[in-house]
This record gives C-alpha cells, sequence and structure tokens, in this order.
C-alpha cells in the first residue's frame, strides 16, 4: 500500500506540474527530478521484494543482483544531489531573489541533473564491479530481500575491506559533501532571514525552506543510520535491518508529495484542481 500511494503521488506530481505552465520553474523542475529518482528506486526494490513474500520467488541471477545493486546506490546519491541542488534553490531565492530568474533558469537546472546523474553513476559503478572480484562459496544466501551491496558482500568468503572502505568513502566523501553545502547554503539563509527587519518576511521566508527541511530530515535521517548501522552496529537483529531498509525506500516517497503539497501554496492549488475534478 506504501508503494502504490507513493507511485500514484509522484506520479500525480510529475501530471499536475507538467500540465501547468506556470509551475514550469526551477523549484518544481527539481521537485519532479526528485520525484523521478523516488519512483525509480522503490520501483528497482518493492515488485522485486513483494514477489518474495507473495510467490516464494527467491532465486536471482548473478546479474539481476548485480543491476540491483547497482541502481539502488546510485539513485541514492541522486536523491542526495537533488536535496543538495534544491537547498542552493533556496539559498538563491531567500539570498539574491532579484537574481534568481537569472541565476537559476530552467536549462541550468536540468545541465545541474545530469551532472548530478553523471557523478551518481561514476561514484556507484565501482560497486558491482568490486563485487564481481569476490569469491562466494556454500552461502549464497542473502539476508535481504534486495541485492544491498555490502549485504551481498558479507555472504562472500574472500576480503570484502575494499568493499567496505569504497563504501564509506561514498557515504562520507558524497554524501558528505552534499550535507556540507546544504549546511552551508542554511548558514547562509540564516544570516539572510536575520537582517530583515519584518517578521512578516521572516515568516515568508523560513515557510519557504520548511517543506525542504522536512523533507531532508525522512531522507537522511533514517539513510544515514541505516548505513552507519550496517557497518559498525553488531546487534541489531537481522529482520531490525530488513524492516528499516524497506520502511526506508516507501516512506519518504509517500510523504514527500505531501509535505510539498501542504506546505507550497502554488503547487496545492494546482493539485486541488485536478484532484477535485476527479
Amino acid at each position: 500500500m506504501f508503494y502504490i500511494i507513493g507511485l500514484l503521488e509522484n506520479l500525480m506530481l510529475l501530471f499536475v506540474v507538467n500540465k501547468e505552465q506556470i509551475l514550469h520553474k526551477p523549484m518544481y523542475l527539481l521537485l519532479c527530478m526528485l520525484a523521478l529518482t523516488e519512483i525509480t528506486s522503490s520501483t528497482s526494490v518493492v515488485p522485486r521484494a513483494l514477489c518474495i513474500f507473495w510467490f516464494n520467488l527467491k532465486t536471482i541471477t548473478v546479474h539481476g543482483c548485480l543491476t540491483q545493486s547497482f541502481f539502488l546506490p546510485m539513485f541514492t546519491v541522486m536523491h542526495s544531489t537533488i536535496l543538495m541542488t534544491m537547498a542552493f534553490d533556496r539559498y538563491v531565492a531567500i539570498c539574491n531573489p532579484l537574481r534568481y530568474a537569472t541565476i537559476l533558469t530552467n536549462a541550468r537546472i536540468v545541465k545541474l541533473g545530469l551532472l548530478g546523474l553523471i557523478k551518481s553513476v561514476l561514484f556507484i559503478l565501482p560497486l558491482p564491479l568490486l563485487l564481481t572480484r569476490l569469491p562466494f562459496c556454500a552461502n549464497r544466501i542473502i539476508p535481504h530481500t534486495h541485492c544491498d551491496p555490502i549485504t551481498v558482500a558479507k555472504i562472500s568468503c574472500g576480503d570484502i575491506t575494499v568493499n567496505s572502505i569504497y563504501g564509506l568513502v561514498i557515504l562520507f566523501l558524497v554524501t558528505g559533501l552534499d550535507l556540507m553545502f546544504i549546511a552551508l547554503s542554511y548558514g547562509l539563509i540564516i544570516k539572510a532571514i536575520l537582517r530583515m527587519s519584518s517578521n512578516e518576511a521572516h515568516h515568508k521566508a523560513l515557510n519557504t525552506c520548511t517543506a525542504h527541511i522536512c523533507v531532508m530530515l525522512t531522507y537522511y535521517t533514517p539513510g544515514l543510520f541505516y548505513c552507519l548501522t550496517q557497518r559498525f552496529v553488531q546487534d541489531v537483529a537481522l529482520h531490525g535491518h530488513v524492516i528499516f531498509a524497506d520502511l526506508y525506500l516507501l516512506i519518504p516517497p509517500m510523504l514527500n508529495p505531501i509535505i510539498y503539497g501542504v506546505k507550497t501554496k502554488e503547487l496545492r492549488e494546482k493539485l486541488c484542481k485536478y484532484t477535485c475534478r476527479w
């Protein structure tokens, strides 16, 4: 149900932004990129997981597993890159409002999205390649509903030090840099807000950031918790890891369109226009 609701919400969001000319702005273009990333990341895992639970189809080919171990982390990194770009978008909107239309054009946002995709592919491509070099002995049962790279590496009978270190490099270098730029953007935003004289201006500026902050919390908090506990905490029960990982792929795609739909007046009005008609 979470998967279907999230899928319908994100498809509805894409449909409304595409139909409404007034929503053809950088902020909504980034929101569409986020929706596409969430659709593809959950779809790369959930249907396959449901086949395990509903039809007891527990086998997966080596190529299928390697494909899944590439696309899921790639979409995760892409998701983080989009959130960083959205933070920059909010920084420009609040700190340089008069230059917003010239700094962030739709064409520039598309280029930033393509650069983010290239970055994701380049950083994640070594993960499945590192898995192919590992020997797998008698145990070929992956204790998960999908081929998470570190989970697959752990069932190997070889040395997985390189796999583990590279996973941490991605976590701290790629995601860490994104978080650093997000923190820098919000530091400058807070500085600009404190300079504003009226309370109404304070409220308006903060309100434009609320949705983005909520979306970041729903993504980074469980994501970092899952990645770190997978590597450093041994006391968490296996089913706890599995349930948490699956909910991490289901809840943000379901909540994010609701958060933006509630907090963004312009989008809320256009969504109501179509949903009320139906």
